[in-house]
Formats: C-alpha cells, sequence, structure tokens
C-alpha cells in the first residue's frame, strides 16, 4: 500500500472500504475496497473528510485478492458445483445437483494451514440439494504473494478439493424377519418408513420379501431380491444379539462381505453394513437396520444411506470415524443433516 493525495488517485485500487455516515439517516460504505478510483469519485471522497487515500501498488510478484480467490476457487472446485463472482475478495460455491458433498479433509487441512488462506466450508458426506451453498474461500491480505499461492497449489494437489456425488435413483429391496410379522400377529410398521427414507433420494423398492426367524428363509429371500436386480437390499427385524435374533448370521451365510456389525451411533448401535457379490459381478450393498430406525428421526440409517444413493463404497474406518458427532440428541425440531449429528 502506499497513501497519496486524493486528486492524484484517479485510476488507484482503493486498500480499504470508506464509510459514509449521515446523522439519523443511515451509516454504509460509501467506497468499497478494491474500488478503482474515477474522476467523478474525487469530489464525494474530499466531502467525506479523505485528503489523502491507501491505495494498491501491484508488482509482479503480487497477486490481488480477487485473482487469489479464482485460484482457490480452482483448487476447490469439483464436479456439480458453481461459483458466484468474486466479490469483496471472496468467492462462494453452491450445488448444481442433490448429492453428497465430498471433502478431501486432508488437503483441505494443508491448505487452511498455509497463513493468510481461508476455505470454509460444510462438513464432507453430508448431503446437499442444488442451490445449497457449499463453501467460501478467500485469502485474508488485499494483496498476497505469488510465491505462497504457489505453495497453496502444491499442498492441494491435483484433484479437487471437494465434489458433489449426484444420488443415484437405485432399485432397493426389503426383507422384513420375524414371525410376528410374518405370521400376521402384527402390522409391519418398518417397511413404510424405509420407502419413505428411500424416497428422499429417488430409489424404488422393486422386492419386499417377508421371512420368519429362520436363517435359511432369510437367505432365499436376499439371493430373491438380488436376481430380481436390486441394488441395495435392507433387512429388517432380528438385529440384536438375543440368542432368536437371527438376521445378522443369515446375512453372513448369504455371502456378504461384513464390513461392520455394530458401529458408534445412537441411536443405531446395532447396524450392519455389507456388500453381496453381485449376479454380474460388481458388489449389492446390504444393510442390516436396527429397531431404532423404525421409531427414531433420524439415526445411523441416514448417515450411510446418504453415503450409499451417491455411490460411495462404505468402509470399516468410516463408521468408526461416526463415533464423535455419532449421538443425535433428538431435538424437537429436527434440522438435519444442518446439525452436528453424523459430523
Amino acid at each position: 500500500m502506499r497513501c497519496i493525495r486524493t486528486q492524484d488517485a484517479v485510476g488507484h485500487v482503493l486498500c480499504h472500504d470508506i464509510t459514509v455516515i449521515v446523522k439519523d439517516v443511515k451509516k454504509g460504505v460509501a467506497f468499497k475496497k478494491g474500488h478503482i478510483v474515477r474522476e467523478e469519485d474525487i469530489p464525494e471522497l474530499l466531502k467525506l473528510g479523505k485528503e489523502h487515500l491507501y491505495v494498491w501498488e501491484k508488482d509482479e510478484s503480487m497477486l490481488h485478492e480477487d485473482e487469489a480467490a479464482e485460484i482457490l476457487r480452482e483448487l476447490c472446485m469439483g464436479e456439480n458445483m458453481k461459483p458466484s463472482a468474486p466479490s469483496e475478495g471472496k468467492i462462494e460455491l453452491t450445488a448444481t445437483c442433490d448429492g453428497l458433498l465430498s471433502i478431501d479433509s486432508e488437503r483441505l487441512l494443508a491448505v487452511n494451514s498455509i497463513e493468510e488462506i481461508m476455505i470454509a466450508s460444510r462438513h464432507g458426506m453430508t448431503p446437499v440439494k442444488a442451490g445449497d451453498k457449499l463453501a467460501g474461500m478467500r485469502v485474508i491480505p488485499l494483496v498476497i504473494a505469488k510465491e505462497k499461492m504457489a505453495r497453496v497449489r502444491e499442498a492441494a494437489g491435483d484433484a479437487p478439493l471437494m465434489n458433489v456425488l449426484p444420488f443415484k435413483a437405485l432399485k432397493c429391496g426389503i426383507v422384513t424377519t420375524g414371525s410376528e410379522v410374518y405370521h400376521g400377529r402384527i402390522q409391519d410398521t418398518f417397511t413404510p418408513v424405509i420407502e419413505q427414507k428411500v424416497g428422499e433420494y429417488g430409489m424404488t423398492v422393486i422386492g419386499h420379501e417377508l421371512c420368519s426367524d429362520d436363517r435359511e428363509m432369510i437367505v432365499a429371500a436376499i439371493h430373491k431380491l438380488r436376481d430380481a436386480g436390486a441394488e441395495l437390499i435392507m433387512t429388517t427385524g432380528g438385529m440384536s444379539v438375543d440368542p432368536d435374533d437371527r438376521t445378522p448370521a443369515a446375512i453372513r451365510d448369504s455371502g456378504a462381505r461384513i464390513v461392520t456389525y455394530g458401529a458408534p451411533v445412537l441411536p443405531g448401535a446395532m447396524m450392519l453394513v455389507g456388500y453381496l457379490p453381485g449376479k454380474d459381478g460388481g458388489e449389492i450393498p446390504v444393510l442390516g437396520l436396527p429397531g431404532c430406525v423404525m421409531y427414531a428421526k433420524r439415526t445411523i440409517f441416514d448417515l450411510v444411506l446418504c453415503r450409499v444413493a451417491a455411490g460411495v463404497t462404505i468402509e470399516r474406518s468410516d463408521i468408526v470415524k461416526l463415533g464423535e458427532g455419532g449421538l443425535c440428541l433428538n431435538c424437537r425440531v429436527c434440522t438435519y443433516p444442518n446439525c452436528g449429528f453424523g459430523k
């Protein structure tokens, strides 16, 4: 920056906001930081008491904040998002489709660890809708060294830091277990909940099998749904550790690769996540749903379903990491996913 007479400032860039105050009328910004001073601005600036101005003196080793923000935008922006125009040195990204926000947390941390750099985002693995704000980025000073932005590029790597993974309209199968439902002694109130949940992601239920607590019957039902073209299979009932709860064993007997049986999440500790070999190759997600899914507003099922809908393969470490933030507070007014649950 350098200080010059206001009359000599035409063509120069302001380094700071200039405020106007009119008694009982307004207080606001008359000229924004970054404004290029014009001849007609001089009388107004003098009226505001500005005999001198601090202006930006650019050299070849420095970048303006808007130019630096564009570099950060380039490093952050992946698939299915769009940027705003730079405004006061800041650029924001919004989603262009419904999907799952995916963020490389380690690389984002590496970038934000460089002094004078700022990228703020939503949590990764959060479902978002088209038009939702995802992130904002800027550098702290008005100008920044090109050498520092080169370090930012190196820390960020070649791939975008963020992507929105679009949800897929998967074909689903449901296996309802339990002799009480199978024999008609009680009404099945679980399946409607699942249908509503998968419907949030544009999925459809193509098959529903009722089984007793017989392991072989459950295995046969899982295979039947797979052969019918189900791309996601969910089982309900019999998911606890009681001796007569046999669904987890039946899922294992079906040939599914068990990722985890149990999760550090409440509600939802008895969740099972597995993958069944597909009829024509690949793997089909199989989810053993604990009873809490039937009555709690949000559970481990919500945290897992959005990932499955976006085509994310779930590893055991993904479930283990949910422990911090895995306690739902069951708020009277539920704001999920805009809350701390699963973050």
